[in-house]
């Protein structure tokens, strides 16, 4: 009877890691469609390589937790008090403390390979961008500066700023890679677009061991909102702004529109958005009824900025 139950037990284990293995030889757009684990799907290449690593570190995760559930349930049944015996006694067991001292081991190296890789990839800044974006936080909003257009009226990059009526759109193209600058006016803050999967602290004034650049390649048009992602103060909460992805032809019509408006227009990013047929204003968050600076960095008086 013990043995008959010790198989069932047995064949109930092996028939849990077999359906975990097979659901997790499946793609990772089909793993994310079936399963998601709350993830987005990702909107640029370097995403896809993002997500694939969580997908991966978690299918291995609920391996090893279906491995030691049936291990646990094996042993509650197998082992199990059946009258006043006492069962044997097993002071140690080599091959098992080998097994479970070394898998551990092994299992940490993998995932820290797999991670070594993956930041690589995100990190990486050898192919050339097709295009700058430079990103300046300030307590609690957000500019953004276009280097590869000047407004022909001052000579100075074209750049957008958010209000406490308007929240900042940041532009970029599809299918480019965008590389952006990003600093701080104040205080520590954090560029993050949750679709990227992606994150990159905003310093007041970084140095050498403080990576200041990042790039991506949108590749899914639309709109995604952003945030802040480190505590920086009163209205942390509220600082958020839009990415937009835009085709290429329009990328570059949008930056002629901001260019013939000029920096001193103070509705050229909701003017330029529409001459390229996009929505005006933010479509992923609005802005928020508070008390914030509603001046630009460069605008702002030299004290302000202190």
């Amino acid at each position: 009877m013990g043995r008959g139950r010790s198989g069932r037990v047995t064949r109930l284990a092996a028939g849990s890691v077999f359906l975990m293995l097979t659901l997790g030889a499946c793609s990772t757009e089909d793993w994310n469609k079936a399963f998601g684990f709350g993830w987005p799907a990702g909107i640029t290449e370097q995403s896809r390589s993002v997500r694939e690593l969580w997908t991966w570190s978690a299918v291995a995760a609920l391996v090893v937790g279906a491995l030691v559930w049936a291990l646990i349930f094996w042993a509650c049944i197998v082992y199990r008090r059946r009258n006043s015996e006492l069962p044997r006694q097993t002071k140690y067991n080599l091959p098992i403390e080998a097994i479970y001292t070394v898998a551990p081991f092994l299992i940490v190296v993998v995932l820290f390979y797999y991670t070594a890789v993956t930041q690589n990839i995100v990190t990486d800044l050898k192919p050339p961008p097709d295009t700058t974006v430079s990103v300046t936080a300030f307590k609690w909003n957000w500019q953004f500066s276009y280097p590869d257009r000047q407004d022909p009226r001052t000579d100075e990059a074209v750049y957008t700023v958010g209000s406490t009526t308007e929240i900042p759109i940041v532009v970029v193209p599809q299918g480019q890679n965008v590389r952006f600058q990003v600093s701080s006016n104040d205080v520590i803050h954090a560029f993050w677009v949750p679709d990227t999967l992606f994150k990159r602290d905003v310093f007041p004034a970084p140095t050498k061991n403080q990576n200041n650049q990042f790039q991506l390649k949108p590749e899914v048009l639309g709109s995604y909102r952003g945030r802040c992602a480190e505590f920086c103060g009163t209205y942390h909460s509220q600082m958020n702004f839009e990415m937009r992805v835009v085709s290429p032809s329009d990328y570059q019509r949008y930056l002629n529109a901001l260019a013939s408006f000029g920096n001193e227009d103070s509705d050229r990013q909701a003017k330029a958005l529409t001459a390229i047929g996009q929505a005006p204003q933010a479509t992923t968050t609005h802005p928020f009824d508070t008390e914030r600076e509603r001046r630009a960095p460069s605008e702002r008086p030299a004290e302000a900025q202190d």
